[in-house]
């Protein structure tokens, strides 16, 4: 564990306690070194300080995690450790359960943000892609979960507003358009892809005003891994998340894309998509004072082309 240590100058230069909280982006899955996962927060983790402070990082984030689930698990592990600075990124798991309740997912992640930016700390989060435009899925399972992330992101915007966090906009990544940023599963970030958000959230940390290290790299220091290598991982650790994910997410996609279908041949797809949107409106104002839904306007991030986002003024 870092402690404190005096500089040539006499002050007293504390280390920073970063928490990493959230589900399979945030545990590093894409981002393969030797006995496990890295991710864009242990890159990010490395550059949090002056090389005279240092970082204590911790990463609660496991894969296929709800926000439900950080409420009840990491979070009370996250405060124990009384971080500095906390990133929150959750949501892509919720859109993809069969009982997705916009309501609920906004309840759990004001609790969560509620409580660490009370602790003191400095909170990270980011409006995610939709997974099934990711996994180019067919249309009917596309777009009900496109209009779900649209409701998550929403409600993510706002909540970032509300507990004024530093606030990245992921979602506007192009990752359809430049593949090399996505893994072989389609749906997580590649090592290059992990790098961008790193440096992402540093460049928006470093408006803040707050003493950093040196920017991530902008490119990895190690090759990509070549198309057997990805075909093995597939056909080992790949193909065990797949069937993990599959026995609690297919029956409710499924019935997503029988319930579109349907809506479709109604003419009420647009409908529907208004509903959502309603929803999520629904779900901020009930959370009572201080919600809003006012958006995060994007900014464009020096050095770091179509990557916008935003650090939430007066921190």
């Amino acid at each position: 564990m870092e402690t404190a240590v005096v500089v040539g100058d006499g002050r007293v230069v504390e280390p920073v306690r970063f928490v990493a909280l959230g589900d399979s982006l945030t545990e590093g899955v894409g981002d393969p070194v030797a006995g496990g996962w890295r991710g864009w927060a242990a890159l990010l983790a490395g550059a949090l300080a002056p090389p005279e402070a240092g970082v204590e990082f911790t990463n609660l984030a496991r894969s296929g995690a709800l926000s439900g689930d950080l409420r009840t698990e990491q979070l009370p592990a996250a405060l124990a450790l009384r971080p500095g600075m906390a990133a929150v990124l959750v949501g892509g798991n919720d859109t993809l359960r069969a009982g997705f309740d916009i309501g609920r997912t906004a309840r759990e992640l004001d609790a969560v943000l509620g409580e660490l930016s009370g602790s003191g700390a400095l909170l990270l989060t980011a409006c995610l892609p939709d997974p099934g435009a990711l996994l180019r899925l067919p249309r009917p399972l596309a777009r009900p979960l496109a209009r779900r992330m649209r409701a998550v992101n929403t409600v993510v915007h706002a909540l970032s507003v509300r507990h004024r966090a530093v606030h990245l906009h992921v979602a506007e990544l192009p990752w359809v358009a430049k593949r090399h940023l996505l893994s072989v599963d389609r749906l997580h970030p590649s090592t290059e892809g992990h790098h961008l958000i790193a440096r992402g959230f540093h460049a928006l940390i470093a408006e803040t005003g707050r003493p950093l290290g040196d920017a991530p790299a902008t490119q990895p220091a190690e090759p990509p891994p070549g198309t057997a290598a990805d075909l093995w991982w597939m056909a080992t650790r790949g193909t065990s998340w797949v069937v993990d994910r599959s026995t609690d997410l297919l029956p409710g996609l499924l019935a997503l894309a029988a319930g579109e279908t349907a809506a479709r041949l109604r003419g009420a797809t647009a409908r529907y998509d208004e509903q959502m949107a309603r929803a999520a409106d629904a779900a901020l104002a009930s959370l009572g004072p201080g919600g809003t839904t006012e958006p995060v306007a994007p900014a464009r991030l020096p050095g770091i082309p179509d990557l916008p986002g935003q650090a939430v003024p007066g921190l």
